[in-house]
C-alpha cells in the first residue's frame, strides 16, 4: 500500500458517492474472482503488450493476468482494502505484480508510461465533470501508439441498478482529440449477480 495514497478529486474514501473501502469488505458484483471474458480474449489475442496499468484495479485479476503473460503490470486503485486483497493474491499465486493506492485522476504522478492500460468499471463511474480529467489523466501516461481497452456498461443494459450507462457516441466524444477509437463491440461485464452478465462496451482506442 502506498505511504501517501493520492485523493479522487482530493476527496475521502468516506465522503464518495459509494465508501469503496468498505464495500470490499464483503464481495461486489464485479469481483468474480478472474479476468473478464473480454480481456482474457485479447490477452491470448497478443492486444496486452509493454508495461501495463490496470486502472481501478479492485482486487486486481487483470493486473495478474498480464504479469502472468511475463509482462510488466501496476495494479491501482483508491480503496486500500481493495489494494490488500490484490497484493495478497499476487503472493498467493507466486505473480510478480505491484499494486498501489492511487487516483487514476493523477496518472502523471505514478512517473510512469504505459503502453496498455485496462479499465473495467472505471470509465461508467465518473460524471461528467470528471471525465475529461480522467482522460486527461490517461493521455498524460500513455504514449504515443499505446493502447486504452476499457470495458463500461452500455446503454443496451436494462434497469437502472449500478452504474451508469454509456453510449458509443460518449466514448467517441470523449476520446475525440489525441486518440483514435480503433473499435467499439459489443461484449459482457460478468457479475456475480446476474448469470447473463451486463451488456457492455469493449473500446479499444490508441493514443495518437
Amino acid at each position: 500500500m502506498a505511504d501517501n495514497p493520492r485523493r479522487w478529486s482530493e476527496t475521502p474514501v468516506s465522503e464518495l458517492p459509494h465508501d469503496f473501502n468498505a464495500i470490499y469488505d464483503s464481495t461486489p458484483p464485479w469481483d468474480i474472482g478472474r479476468p473478464q471474458p473480454a480481456f482474457k480474449r485479447l490477452a491470448e489475442s497478443g492486444a496486452l503488450v509493454g508495461s501495463v496499468l490496470d486502472v481501478g484495479c479492485g482486487t486486481g485479476e487483470h493486473a495478474l493476468l498480464a504479469a502472468s503473460l511475463g509482462l510488466t503490470a501496476l495494479g491501482i486503485d483508491f480503496a486500500p482494502r481493495a489494494i490488500d486483497l490484490a497484493q495478497a493474491k499476487a503472493s498467493e499465486r507466486g505473480v510478480e505484480a505491484r499494486f498501489k493506492v492511487w487516483d487514476a485522476l493523477d496518472l502523471p504522478g505514478l512517473g510512469e508510461w504505459f503502453d496498455t492500460v485496462l479499465d473495467c468499471g472505471l470509465f461508467h463511474v465518473f460524471d461528467d465533470e470528471r471525465r475529461e480529467p480522467y482522460v486527461s489523466s490517461l493521455r498524460a501516461a500513455i504514449p504515443a501508439g499505446g493502447r486504452y481497452l476499457m470495458l463500461c456498461f452500455s446503454e443496451r443494459q436494462p434497469g437502472d441498478w449500478g452504474p451508469r450507462r454509456v453510449t458509443q457516441d460518449e466514448i467517441r466524444t470523449n476520446f475525440a482529440e489525441g486518440w483514435q477509437v480503433e473499435s467499439i463491440e459489443p461484449a459482457v461485464i460478468d457479475i456475480t449477480r446476474d448469470p447473463n452478465g451486463a451488456q457492455s462496451w469493449l473500446s479499444v482506442i490508441t493514443r495518437t
